[in-house]
């Protein structure tokens, strides 16, 4: 499958980069005013009371910040910060063993949480309320049940799919937090502070270019300067100007809006091949040559937000708005896409 500009980094020196990039401190957090603001309340009051936190769920697209919240709250709890993954954790005997080795007020955390599986999320019940954990040893008649007493801690979840947390899971979340999509002017702080930690030195008006196309995703925002960066080098370019970020925006085919190759194709797809829709995800997926649940978490919700996209209860239907912006006449009621002939031409369907 191509690998998109927002897809995740591969390599460890990417990985190690962008970590550099992250706020350690909710001073350096750029963004979530709001979210944050009632975070700073929830810490100060439990480090008040000398108790842990209550249990946080963080919710919201990719690349939002989310694990770098739950890195955060850790370094301001002054605690110590595990971390893991609800695919990972496959047993009750892998929770278990995880559980067993918080000290007091340690902060547990779960990426992908509601791909936990269901035993390994019972177990977890009694942990979160009651701070005790109940196995089972042996088999048959021979069976006894053992309890294991917890000291308090915190266990934060993020997600990108909050429909998918079981509801008895997320009831015992005392906080729930979704994070949203950032705004340019945010946007254009992370991107400012990123290029200084670089040691880049790029004009103000290519920083809001890069944050103006960034999808109002920080993740997505720190990776198109990282390669901007790459070409200002290849290039040698000691300042990096704004006819330089154009240009290298304009070779990763990302356009004035933020989307990308793959996001025209998707919406291409449901103009030409299904009229403007109504489609089904998995039919959208064959037809574009996506994976459905990338189609449905990665791409989706950007072009929903943007309004380009529409979920009904028939499928997915492309917006006037995405016909204005790939250049395409929009259709007269019960008219046919005029376009449509002509990408058929030569097209491999069915």
């Amino acid at each position: 499958m191509e690998e998109r500009i927002v897809s995740a980094a591969n390599l460890p020196q990417e990985e190690e980069t962008e970590k550099s990039l992250r706020p350690r401190s909710l001073r350096e957090f750029v963004g979530q005013k709001q979210l944050k603001e009632n975070l700073e309340v929830f810490i100060k009051a439990a480090r008040q009371r000398k108790e842990a936190l209550d249990h946080v769920l963080l919710y919201g697209p990719p690349g939002l910040g989310k694990t770098t919240l739950a890195q955060i709250i850790a370094k301001e709890m002054d605690v110590r910060l595990y971390p893991t993954s609800g695919p990972a954790l496959e047993r009750a005997g892998d929770m278990a063993a995880v559980l067993t080795n918080l000290e007091p007020d340690d902060v547990l955390f779960v990426d992908e949480i509601h791909r936990l599986p269901r035993v390994v999320e019972e177990i977890l019940y009694p942990a979160l309320e009651d701070f005790y954990l109940d196995i089972v040893i042996g088999k048959g008649p021979g069976a006894r049940s053992v309890r294991i007493d917890l000291p308090p801690f915190t266990l934060i979840g993020a997600t990108t799919r909050a429909g998918l947390v079981s509801l008895p899971l997320r009831d015992r979340f005392g906080i729930i937090l979704r994070v949203d999509y950032y705004p340019v002017e945010d946007l254009h702080q992370i991107v400012i502070r990123a290029a200084k930690l670089l040691e880049m030195q790029l004009v103000n008006e290519g920083a809001f270019e890069i944050a103006r196309r960034a999808r109002g995703t920080p993740r997505i925002a720190t990776r198109l300067l990282r390669r901007v960066r790459d070409f200002a080098e290849v290039d040698g370019a000691q300042v990096v100007n704004l006819d330089l970020v154009r240009d290298a925006l304009r070779r990763l085919e990302v356009d004035e809006c933020g989307l990308d190759k793959v996001d025209r194709i998707l919406l291409e797809t449901v103009i030409y091949k299904f009229q403007g829709g109504p489609v089904g995800l998995d039919t959208l997926a064959a037809a574009a040559r996506e994976e459905s649940g990338t189609i449905e978490d990665v791409y989706e919700p950007y072009l929903l937000q943007m309004g380009y996209l529409q979920r009904t209860p028939r499928g997915r239907v492309a917006t006037p708005l995405a016909y204005g912006h790939l250049g395409i006449p929009f259709p007269e009621e019960g008219g046919k896409d005029p376009g449509q002939k002509a990408l058929f031409v030569g097209d491999d369907e069915e």
